[in-house]
């Protein structure tokens, strides 16, 4: 991490992560970006339905591959680049056959380094291959849940699950929620941890920055006025005046369960996750 000397207030507390020595180029692949619309909380009659969000700066979206089609094709990762629409970096990887591809780039692994999708690949970092492949106690990510849907969990900066039993076709992960989960066995995932980890221990330091990643102040609720919020309006400060704590639409909040009963992946869940008060 790289820390500032305290010249002003907001700089004092303030922290980045260091990319020196880490990223290998400052410009990305052109030919894998494009132009996006950002989520600035508005739906498609331009309404407000997220609020605190909008603005920020303008961003390019770079084309990731979660899907790994290329099978059996031995790659070589060529850089190592920061992402502003994700926590993790990502790198260019050239295929053998003359593709190139983005892809999440694993804790360890550098620009120069190689890896390979395939059923047989050896258990090296930045290899992937098959769930059922895969020993109890390794540690995983870019994790398909269904064979060849593409890589859907595990994606944030320094996160990984780890394999701890194979079982009837399905293999339990426990996710870094704490949540043990059965995955098919022919799913994909790919060996290691995600890169930048210590994106967690940033520290913004001041509203500026988090205005420059699209976050707006957030008005208290019970600052507002009583046709904005359920906890709005009186003289001076009010309690809360509900049992339980609610949305501005009535909806209860603040430890509410919000999943379905009858969701299609309860039966897939060994453990819920743990609770961790703050």
């Amino acid at each position: 991490m790289k820390t500032y000397k305290p010249t002003t207030p907001s700089r004092r507390r303030m922290s980045t992560v260091t990319y020196r020595g880490v990223l290998t180029t400052n410009e990305p692949h052109k030919p894998l970006t494009r132009g996006f619309k950002r989520g600035v909380g508005r739906n498609a009659f331009g309404r407000i339905t997220t609020y605190y969000k909008g603005a920020g700066h303008k961003r390019s979206y770079r084309e990731i591959d979660f899907m790994y089609d290329k099978l059996d094709i031995p790659a070589k990762l060529q850089t190592v680049e920061y992402d502003p629409n994700r926590s993790g970096f990502i790198g260019l990887a050239a295929y053998a056959d003359g593709a190139k591809r983005y892809v999440l780039v694993p804790k360890s692994m550098k620009a120069g380094d190689t890896f390979i999708v395939s059923s047989n690949a050896p258990l090296t970092t930045g290899n992937r291959l098959p769930l059922k492949s895969i020993p109890v106690g390794t540690f995983v990510y870019n994790v398909e849940l269904k064979p060849r849907g593409g890589s859907k969990l595990v994606r944030s900066a320094g996160v990984f699950a780890q394999v701890i039993a194979h079982d009837g076709g399905y293999t339990s992960l426990k996710l870094p929620s704490s949540e043990v989960r059965k995955v098919t066995d022919a799913c994909f995932a790919t060996i290691g941890e995600v890169s930048n980890d210590e994106f967690r221990l940033r520290n913004l330091g001041k509203a500026g920055r988090s205005r420059h990643l699209g976050r707006r102040p957030k008005t208290r609720a019970m600052a507002k006025n009583p046709v904005d919020h359920p906890y709005g309006g009186g003289e001076g400060a009010q309690p809360r005046g509900t049992r339980r704590p609610k949305t501005k639409y009535g909806k209860t909040t603040g430890g509410h369960k919000t999943r379905r009963p009858k969701k299609y992946s309860n039966v897939h869940i060994v453990s819920r996750r743990v609770n961790r008060k703050k």
